[in-house]
């Protein structure tokens, strides 16, 4: 049963990075202004190229539409405070606004997980059941799966930000974090959390690895697919065909396996070192994943040339008129 909010806190403190000395503070925020430019304009051109092309309007990149969308709405939602932060010294979030913060941290983090499970879907079905590839993922079958992934991904974060905001918070107001999330949040409580804590971490543990079975059982199917093909060329060219989701999905969860590992065996990490790998894993898939299916996906990558083409060759002809004349 939920208790009454008797908090005194008008607004938490973010510290970003505790150890930091002022005199990086603007190394570090034009780092982050760096990454944040870079993530939007990458996905957008990624939604221009899908929007504008009609060759990409296959299952493959309906997924990675999703995942680009989700990757700016999850860059926005973080980044432009922590970048104020350090530019303009600006650490302090009101109350409700890192409720806000960490519901749509966590919502748009489930919401990748499942969009990577529809990604191994989409590598398996072509390898193990290429008969059916045409059958089973269907573009309306791949916005059904994209809708459920964004309705179903509501729940989990809805009911962990519901039950944290209900916590007495009358302690301390620094968050030792770069965002607000539930567990930066919730210890700061002024009462017992494992009551709320255990089902929000076995909340995670479902959303973090229900699709990561699934993700290991399909290229654990693909491996066995691909050994069954008695040319090495053919296997060699099956694997490439779902190289750049293997890519995109490694990037995704081996940084986070890792530290749920270490803490579990034992391995502890300051706090300066722990935000640093949590910022990495979070923000830099966003900004990479465009530059990987531009470079590894063959119909992304003509359309980007085209595109490229198309613009540069009237202003060579621009040039060359103005010349002439």
């Amino acid at each position: 049963m939920l208790v009454l909010n008797h908090s005194v806190l008008t607004e938490f403190i973010l510290t970003g990075f505790p150890g930091l000395h002022q005199e990086y503070y603007g190394l570090v925020s034009a780092v982050l202004f760096f990454v944040y430019s870079v993530t939007l304009i990458a996905n957008a051109t990624v939604i221009f190229l899908f929007a504008t092309n009609r060759s990409l309007h296959k299952p493959m990149y309906y997924i990675i539409l999703n995942l680009s969308v989700c990757d700016i709405l999850f860059s926005t939602t973080t980044l432009p405070k922590i970048i104020s932060r350090y530019w303009f010294q600006s650490g302090s979030i009101s109350f409700t606004a890192c409720f806000i913060q960490m519901y749509f941290v966590h919502y748009f983090g489930t919401a990748v997980a499942y969009i990577l499970f529809q990604m191994a879907l989409d590598s398996q079905v072509p390898i193990c059941h290429p008969l059916k590839y045409s059958r089973i993922l269907t573009k309306s079958n791949i916005l059904i799966l994209s809708i459920t992934a964004w309705i179903t991904s509501k729940a989990s974060p809805l009911m962990s930000v519901i039950r944290a905001y209900a916590l007495p918070y009358c302690a301390s107001n620094i968050i030792t974090h770069c965002y607000c999330d539930h567990i930066g949040i919730t210890v700061l409580a002024c009462t017992d959390r494992t009551p709320y804590a255990t089902p929000a971490f076995v909340f995670a543990m479902v959303v973090l690895l229900g699709p990561l079975a699934f993700i290991i059982f399909s290229y654990c199917s693909i491996l066995i697919a691909v050994y069954k093909i008695a040319n090495v060329q053919g296997r060699l060219k099956s694997l490439s065909t779902c190289s750049t989701q293997l890519i995109i999905i490694s990037l995704y969860y081996l940084p986070r396996c890792f530290v749920y590992l270490a803490q579990n065996v034992g391995i502890t990490f300051s706090a300066d070192v722990r935000i640093v790998i949590i910022m990495l894993y979070s923000l830099a898939p966003p900004m990479i994943n465009p530059l990987i299916y531009c470079l590894r996906a063959k119909d992304m990558r003509e359309s980007l040339l085209k595109q490229f083409c198309k613009r540069l060759v009237p202003r060579k002809a621009q040039v060359a008129a103005i010349s002439n004349s």
